[in-house]
């Protein structure tokens, strides 16, 4: 298979690239080349922007099985690859997300056939409106479609709800109370990059993968605080969470409410059956805590050049204290 990346060396795409190349794939990937991980040696690389529209048009001057498209949040984005790779291609697999799910829930147990209702996060309303307009596509013919919801999928970044995740990590080796929205107990699911390459791959060439939309997760389902907490085992400390009502929390920062009651502050499971009845059975191998451990391997190549953002930083500090002022303590 010839299989082309728009990206190819992010979070979740640089492990279906491996992952690709490892199952015999012809692979190029496009992007700006400003990665700091070795592609596979048998991976092509195509020097570009996704803003360059000469540059990236060159793209369809080839025809590929499989265009993986991860860098696209809007509909624009997509209707120049309508343009570009219409008759180019068999396969056009647009990464959508998760999120686009309905908020809140109907059910803690998401399928496909959940509604995509986001009446929180323009991100995850951008990302459904772009699935409507390829399914479109695809059925008029001029492009075959396969999109993939990925939920929290991670690989070098730690999990975090409303805080990058090297802050978080350096609020805790440095004993500062870690936030954690609502009580901790609802559920999420983080998936590891590895495990979700391996169903991805098997999706791209597959007849029965066409006019389809797919979410690729763990089964498995952990709390805020047990997420919280394998973060800081793996960094040898013992966060001091401090726990705060969602609701609050976009008091104090509008910006969260995308994040928090678009996404994470609900208690979610993902039925997979979907996926593996067209890719193949999988179980995940790499269990949260043992990712936690990985994530902090890569953490450490990095944690002594972090510079949080001062003003950021102090909010949490500043909540932190107005919730122990309310009676509340940060606990281990």
């Amino acid at each position: 298979m010839k299989v082309l990346y728009i990206g190819g060396t992010g979070e979740i795409s640089y492990a279906c690239v491996q992952a690709g190349a490892a199952a015999g794939q012809e692979i190029a990937v496009f992007n700006r080349g400003h990665n700091d991980e070795p592609l596979p040696p048998n991976v092509r690389r195509i020097t570009g922007s996704v803003t360059d529209d000469d540059v990236y048009r060159k793209l369809g001057e080839e025809r590929w099985d499989a265009v993986c498209q991860f860098l696209a949040f809007t509909t624009a984005t997509v209707e120049r690859d309508l343009e570009v790779f219409s008759g180019k291609t068999e396969q056009y697999v647009f990464i959508s997300s998760a999120s686009a799910y309905e908020k809140p829930p109907r059910s803690h147990v998401i399928s496909e056939d959940t509604p995509l209702v986001s009446p929180y996060w323009g991100y995850s309303r951008a990302k459904a409106e772009t699935e409507e307009r390829l399914m479109q596509a695809h059925g008029e013919g001029r492009l075959p479609v396969t999109v993939v919801r990925p939920s929290h999928t991670y690989r070098r970044r730690f999990p975090s709800a409303i805080i990058n995740g090297d802050h978080a990590a350096w609020r805790m080796r440095n004993g500062k109370p870690i936030v954690v929205h609502g009580d901790g107990t609802s559920l999420w699911v983080v998936t590891h990059s590895d495990d979700f390459a391996v169903p991805f791959v098997r999706l791209l060439g597959n007849p029965k993968a066409l006019g389809q939309a797919f979410h690729i997760t763990s089964d498995d389902a952990w709390t805020w605080d047990q997420i919280t907490q394998a973060v800081g085992a793996a960094l040898g400390v013992e966060p001091r969470i401090v726990h705060v009502p969602s609701d609050t929390l976009i008091r104090y920062n509008e910006n969260w409410l995308g994040p928090l009651l678009g996404d994470k502050s609900w208690s979610v499971q993902f039925d997979n059956r979907k996926v593996k009845s067209v890719a193949g059975d999988y179980t995940c191998q790499i269990a949260m805590p043992e990712g936690m451990k990985r994530l902090a391997e890569h953490y450490r190549h990095r944690a002594d050049d972090f510079q949080p953002d001062e003003q950021l930083d102090a909010l949490f500090d500043r909540i932190a204290a107005e919730q122990a002022a309310l009676g509340g303590q940060a606990r281990n």
